[in-house]
């Protein structure tokens, strides 16, 4: 049985946005027309690809079966048309990356701009967000995450380890009873993650501290920190965030001190997309060298 690539086009765009309206944006066709698209796709396959309701189109067991082979159809697709181009030189198209609010922040800003400055036919999108991304859906093309992943057809590299310290301002520290002993921070205003909305393990920062409360809390690493920044409280924060904190200092470095991992996690189909491994190997290259020179400018301040 033939198929239209274009079908397959809006089919791919409907199973990743699960809405029409929002396909139809991707795709700059209306949503009545992707609707038509996709029942004439699954007329002729002779099967329903999605469960269909007011919340939108959420991919069935033959929707997520058509969903494997078109990807690595759209896969191959790239690939040639990479090798066609003769893309031995410089980076072009659009490269997405989903990451962490802390690291998309304080990090990915420079390292991906000083990829743009080789590459000046690339286009990169950072999505800031505090959770794990499907990249089976082609929400973004890459991935920083804190955990090795487990399941799912995913290959993850090592970026590298990172150091985080609870700190607060110079001000707030003059301004409150001394903090000697970790048993000492119960008198004291504690900034973190909204306990139910912590999306890794390894952000659970401050049941190494033994503190249970927290006082001021957010999903995002960028209020946190803002917080500390106004001398709202402690928090635990990366060393490198800590050079854009003028007046923060290390609480208890000697008694608390993390280290964590940022892993760059890619769709195993892309495994052969010769433009993802090139960007990849730049973005590895300048986190890493980001990350220590930021921490070793945190140490020398601190």
């Amino acid at each position: 049985m033939a198929f239209d690539w274009d079908d397959m086009r809006v089919f791919l765009a409907v199973a990743r946005a699960e809405s029409l309206s929002k396909a139809g944006k991707a795709l700059k066709l209306d949503p009545a027309t992707v609707g038509r698209r996709i029942a004439r796709l699954e007329d002729r396959l002779g099967a329903a690809l999605f469960a269909k309701s007011v919340q939108g189109y959420v991919l069935n067991s033959e929707g997520e079966r058509l969903l494997a082979h078109a990807t690595r159809a759209e896969t191959a697709l790239a690939q040639g048309a990479e090798e066609l181009h003769g893309q031995a030189g410089q980076l072009s198209g659009v490269v997405r990356i989903g990451a962490p609010d802390g690291s998309a922040n304080y990090l990915l800003p420079q390292v991906c701009a000083a990829i743009c400055d080789e590459n000046p036919g690339l286009e990169v999108q950072i999505v800031a967000l505090p959770r794990v991304f499907n990249l089976s859906k082609r929400e973004a093309d890459m991935a920083i995450t804190l955990s090795r992943p487990t399941a799912g057809r995913l290959m993850a590299q090592k970026i590298t380890d990172y150091k985080l310290h609870l700190a607060a301002t110079q001000g707030y520290q003059d301004s409150h009873p001394p903090i000697r002993r970790l048993k000492d921070l119960k008198g004291h205003r504690i900034i973190g993650y909204i306990p139910d909305m912590i999306f890794d393990k390894e952000v659970d920062y401050l049941a190494e501290t033994g503190v249970d409360h927290v006082t001021l809390a957010s999903n995002s690493v960028a209020v946190q920190v803002n917080w500390v920044r106004q001398g709202a409280g402690l928090a635990i924060v990366h060393d490198f965030c800590m050079p854009t904190l003028p007046d923060i200092r290390r609480v208890l470095p000697d008694k608390v001190s993390l280290t964590r991992t940022f892993y760059l996690v890619r769709h195993l189909d892309d495994k052969r997309v010769e433009r993802l491994n090139r960007f990849a190997e730049s973005f590895i290259a300048g986190v890493r060298r980001e990350v220590a020179r930021l921490e070793e400018l945190a140490n020398h301040a601190t």
